[in-house]
């Protein structure tokens, strides 16, 4: 087993994929690995497999996301490491949910914004959103990622190898430079105490903290932040081409998906329950 995990993660590593998958890759298929001990994994059957997936379900109650993650990790094995086609392995796909990105209203944005004190958590929380960031790429950003001339941020090897620029705003631009004067990062823009890149949980502990102290009940993420950049930016009328452009994404299909928590159209329509009262606002 431990010859065949070697192998498999080898070739995650020679194709470049991030450290994050290779991690997520490698505990699924080390899963898959113990299920089947003393089995020929060559031999296991599509059947086989699929009876696997749905003993997780059943048992360990696993998300949609990680049920296609983990048959991810089973394909890559035969289809990568083996060399063997795709039609071979046509196992159970989940059917996929139609969620709304959850989004806070700007006013809530700017509570949040109020009631961190600590420059560097304000610094952090104002970057995810002020650019519409993944944690991710938040947490490799380098000094030299900042451009003032232009009034950009360069975000290097993101989601699919791809580098892109974001908004870099005026009044984060001023938080950053007594940031960098106050902590001076050596490799990273944010570092954690004893140096190095900024720990990703810290990052969700900073914005539950700070959620809850501005009153806010949602259960806020620093994805959310994300989500409500874009949301915000489709609110102000930016073009859906530009938002797809700064948020990184392949699909425009990815950024439609913000027309539909948007208030911009439904602001302008009359809820008929108003007609049957006098009261106004």
């Amino acid at each position: 087993m431990d010859k065949i995990l070697k192998e498999y993660k080898n070739l995650l590593v020679q194709k470049r994929y991030s450290d994050n998958t290779i991690g997520m890759y490698c505990n699924y298929f080390g899963d898959f690995c113990k299920y089947f001990i003393g089995q020929d994994l060559k031999e296991i059957t599509t059947a086989e497999k699929n009876n696997y997936i749905l003993n997780l379900i059943e048992l360990k109650n696993i998300s949609i996301s990680q049920q296609n993650q983990r048959i991810n990790a089973i394909k890559f094995y035969y289809e990568k490491v083996l060399g063997r086609e795709k039609h071979y392995y046509e196992l159970h796909r989940p059917k996929k949910e139609h969620k709304l990105p959850k989004v806070l209203s700007k006013k809530e944005v700017k509570r949040i914004f109020d009631v961190t004190k600590n420059l560097k958590h304000k610094c952090i929380l104002m970057m995810i959103y002020s650019a519409g960031l993944r944690r991710s790429e938040l947490l490799n950003l380098m000094p030299d990622d900042i451009d003032s001339e232009r009034m950009v941020i360069h975000i290097n090897g993101a989601k699919g190898k791809k580098d892109r620029i974001s908004l870099l705003s005026d009044n984060l631009l001023q938080s950053l430079r007594q940031y960098y004067k106050e902590y001076r990062p050596k490799k990273y823009l944010f570092e954690g105490q004893n140096g190095g890149r900024y720990s990703a949980s810290s990052v969700a502990n900073i914005l539950k903290k700070v959620a809850i102290k501005a009153g806010i009940r949602k259960n806020v993420t620093p994805h959310m932040l994300r989500h409500s950049f874009a949301t915000h930016l489709l609110e102000q009328g930016t073009d859906l081409r530009y938002i797809q452009e700064l948020l990184g994404h392949d699909s425009s299909k990815t950024t439609e998906i913000y027309t539909h928590v948007s208030k911009k159209a439904i602001d302008k329509i009359i809820n008929p329950m108003d007609d049957f009262f006098d009261y106004k606002k």
